[in-house]
């Protein structure tokens, strides 16, 4: 009796504890969609791909800049030690007797200033080429952005999946162990009027012991599944978290493999980011090539110079056609060739292996959840059986025909074949996530 008491306390105590630590924290209902909207709205992951895309953004503008005109400005004043000219430039001032013109002047200082503009023509492509392979590059880091999105959207199902096992499995062991304490107080009675062995009563509390610290360990896992769903959705870190059930109910209507395999292959972000890469390692090679080309620009300048006692340059302007050929390209360009050639066949290698590797993915995914709905009907089976022989055990146990061991044994059946089942809908779920995700479908559900 007194033992009875005693665990009639630790469950009380448990309970208060826990209604002590939901008044003192936010409760908030939570629905699968809402879940993945925050993790979204909130993911780190997610912003670092956003900064990427603006950098690669930034790159490709730069190439941009390369079809405008390059200008520049330069000017200088300089002090000289003292230069002395003698020439017939100079004028009558310093001229002679005889009347030659020679003259003479001293020079200690000169300034001047020059602005250059030159606009490119032509330079064999390798303008327009970095143009292409800049925004190939931004087409494929804004697909690895949206492949990071599927991926947090996948982690965050996974989470809440998580999050419902350990709930489901805290409400199922309590429901276990109110029942085992009812029974401890029958068998206790029973005891004192001397129609049961102690040792059987025993066994019963030890039971009842047993399922209270799955309690415990429950609870705990419950905890650390909570914070973490916290964490992924930018809530507070203690902030109570109630799952929808309901997700774990719905009818999932299947398609064919061969349907998966190929939506996978169209619609996979990755693999769309990788065909972009190639293309933009294909650019790389024609603006390789293109280096062994000359280049033509537009020029034009102003010049400006003031050199005191000697020359004054005012309005100084020109305009033509600059041809610039750099004839070490014809060697040296090979080598940068091979480079990109090289780049190129790597690309095409693992983008091979991608699709190889999707292929298989999708085999995998879809095994696996065709399995896990078997694994349903197996369950649900067991749950029917292990309840139907518990009652048999018990009006065995009532005629004296089996002995506490076998009664509570056919009770632990019942409670791990429950909570197989309650973790089985929720394993149905996030298989069929997976198969979505594989197939690059899961942010268009």
């Amino acid at each position: 009796m007194k033992q009875k008491i005693l665990l009639a306390a630790i469950i009380f105590s448990i309970t208060s504890l826990s209604l002590h630590a939901q008044d003192s924290t936010d409760i908030k209902n939570l629905s699968l969609q809402d879940a993945i909207n925050l993790s979204i709205q909130n993911s780190y992951q997610l912003k670092a791909s956003e900064a990427r895309i603006e950098q690669a953004t930034a790159v490709l503008k730069q190439a941009n800049d390369t079809k405008l005109p390059n200008a520049s400005v330069s000017g200088s004043y300089l002090t000289t030690p003292v230069l002395s000219f003698k020439t017939k430039a100079f004028g009558s001032a310093n001229a002679d007797s005889t009347g030659g013109g020679k003259g003479s002047s001293n020079v200690n200082q000169a300034m001047y200033g020059i602005f250059n503009v030159s606009l490119p023509i032509y330079s064999g492509g390798r303008i327009r080429y970095g143009i292409e392979s800049a925004k190939y590059l931004q087409q494929a880091v804004m697909l690895d952005a949206q492949n990071d999105k599927e991926s947090v959207i996948l982690n965050t199902i996974n989470a809440y999946t998580n999050l419902y096992k350990a709930a489901v499995t805290v409400k199922v062991v309590k429901e276990n162990l109110q029942q085992s304490l009812q029974r401890d107080s029958v068998l206790s009675r029973l005891e004192q009027n001397g129609l049961l062995a102690r040792n059987d009563l025993l066994k019963a509390q030890l039971q009842s012991s047993n399922i209270e610290l799955s309690v415990l360990d429950a609870e705990n896992n419950q905890k650390i599944a909570n914070v973490n769903m916290n964490l992924m959705l930018g809530l507070p870190e203690q902030t109570m978290l109630l799952i929808d059930s309901s997700n774990f109910e719905k009818n999932i209507s299947l398609k064919n493999l061969e349907d998966y395999e190929q939506l996978a292959l169209q619609n996979r972000k990755d693999i769309m980011a990788w065909a972009f890469r190639k293309k933009a390692a294909t650019s790389g090679i024609a603006a390789a090539k293109a280096e062994m080309y000359p280049s033509i620009a537009l020029t034009g300048g102003y010049i400006a110079a003031d050199i005191p006692h000697f020359i004054t340059i005012t309005n100084a302007i020109n305009i033509g056609v600059g041809i610039k050929y750099d004839l070490g390209s014809l060697w040296k360009t090979k080598a940068k060739i091979m480079q990109a050639q090289a780049r190129e066949k790597e690309i095409t290698a693992n983008e091979a292996q991608l699709d190889d590797a999707v292929r298989l993915r999708v085999n995998q995914d879809y095994e696996n959840y065709l399995l896990s709905q078997k694994k349903i009907e197996v369950y649900e089976k067991a749950v029917a059986q292990a309840i139907e022989n518990y009652r048999i055990t018990k009006n065995k146990y009532d005629n004296n025909l089996v002995n506490t061991a076998d009664l509570l044994d056919a009770n632990l059946s019942v409670l791990q074949s429950k909570i197989n089942l309650a973790v089985g809908k929720a394993d149905v779920l996030l298989a069929y996530n997976k198969l979505l995700a594989t197939a690059g479908l899961i942010s268009a559900q």
